[in-house]
């Protein structure tokens, strides 16, 4: 075997191996069809709402539906084929062959995450600007009437886009979100995802293909005429060296960051205000879709929610996480035709981040693992 995929050791062609794939198989079906069953309901509430839904005491709503016996037997089938696939991943991960090409192939994707980045928040901000609201759409201003303001997102977001100033930049846009949270509403906590991705950038730059990369490379040459104006390059070479260290932490803030999202949209959205989940299903008609008590779409979306961030947030099976994101974005925006997608962006670029890096330190899967090429992630040599 190559170095590439490493020694796969005997035990993988066993027959006690391929059951264990196969029961490992048949978990995955049921997941991902459980899955399926709560996803059209995972979204942001309030994106899809226009009024709050009425109020029900979020304690006695979430008893009276796990006290149906169909609702407990669906929502415990589903936590008990979770728990086989974990078992059966940690159990054939050492001698898969295709988990070590996968997760060697994804870190070569270190030096792209930059670029990921700012497309996902880049393209949002300019929406922002140009439609007329303050990071989240449920913060709406009048593009008309305040020109400053719209030219500042849109300046934001394209700045962003190509890649100029990008740690200048990426410190601006979490200064004004800051200021939005303190100082405006803090319902703009709905759109969270903003930070993490924002804080990234202020740390890693823009990366390649990027504005920066080309202008670094011409004020830094002999003889270029740009060489002989530019300002501003020694402040970059002066920001690079400062945020070095900090390069191998940006997996675990991102992690963490889309953790305490989807934590805040599974509990606080939708197990802490389970009327305004119920309005989404009534409205879609979800339960037409699956046949199921409305109650089991709310409480299975927020505990779906919940669990993906509590486990993003400590690091364990982050990419098996990361992938089951990409299942409830994607069922919501078909699921929810008014749900706006632009909104989304910033989350589908985190997703994919974390995806590429794993968990990156300070995480239960760096603790009962391997990394893929050694201790350090990726992003932290990508330049």
């Amino acid at each position: 075997m190559s170095d590439r995929t490493g020694t796969v050791p005997a035990r993988a062609t066993t027959a006690a191996g391929r059951i264990a794939a196969t029961a490992l198989t048949l978990a995955l079906a049921v997941v991902a069809l459980a899955t399926s069953l709560v996803g059209a309901a995972a979204a942001h509430v309030d994106y899809v709402t226009e009024e709050p839904g009425e109020t029900v005491d979020a304690l006695g709503f979430l008893l009276d539906v796990l006290g149906d016996p169909i609702n407990a037997a669906i929502l415990g089938g589903s936590g008990v084929a979770l728990a086989a696939v974990i078992a059966g991943y940690l159990w054939l991960r050492p001698t898969v062959v295709d988990v070590v090409v996968l997760r060697e192939t994804l870190a070569g994707y270190g030096d792209l995450i930059p670029w990921m980045l700012r497309l996902s928040v880049g393209l949002p901000l300019v929406g922002a600007g140009f439609q007329g609201y303050l990071f989240a759409p449920t913060l709406t201003f009048d593009p008309a009437a305040n020109p400053v303001l719209r030219v500042f997102f849109i300046g934001l977001g394209f700045c962003l886009l190509f890649g100029l100033a990008t740690r200048i930049v990426s410190m601006l846009g979490l200064a004004a979100f800051a200021a939005v949270l303190a100082a405006v509403d803090p319902a703009v906590v709905i759109a969270m995802e903003y930070v993490p991705v924002l804080a990234a950038l202020a740390v890693l730059g823009g990366g390649r293909p990027s504005a920066d990369e080309m202008l670094q490379a011409l004020a830094t040459t002999d003889g270029t005429y740009y060489g002989r104006i530019d300002p501003v390059h020694h402040l970059k070479g002066f920001l690079d060296a400062r945020a070095a260290p900090l390069r191998r932490y940006v997996p675990t803030a991102l992690r963490v960051g889309m953790g305490v999202s989807f934590v805040y949209l599974g509990l606080i959205q939708k197990l802490a205000d389970p009327g305004s989940g119920l309005l989404v299903v009534e409205r879609y008609d979800l339960t037409s879709v699956v046949p199921v008590d409305p109650g089991l779409w709310v409480v299975g979306a927020g505990l779906a929610e919940t669990a993906v961030g509590v486990a993003l947030i400590a690091g364990f099976f982050t990419r098996g996480a990361a992938a089951v994101s990409f299942v409830l974005f994607t069922t919501t925006l078909f699921g929810l035709p008014d749900d706006p997608v632009l909104a989304h962006v910033a989350l589908f670029g985190l997703a994919s981040a974390v995806f590429a890096l794993g968990a990156g330190p300070l995480s239960v899967d760096r603790l009962i693992g391997r990394p893929a090429l050694g201790d350090e992630e990726p992003v932290a040599a990508a330049d």
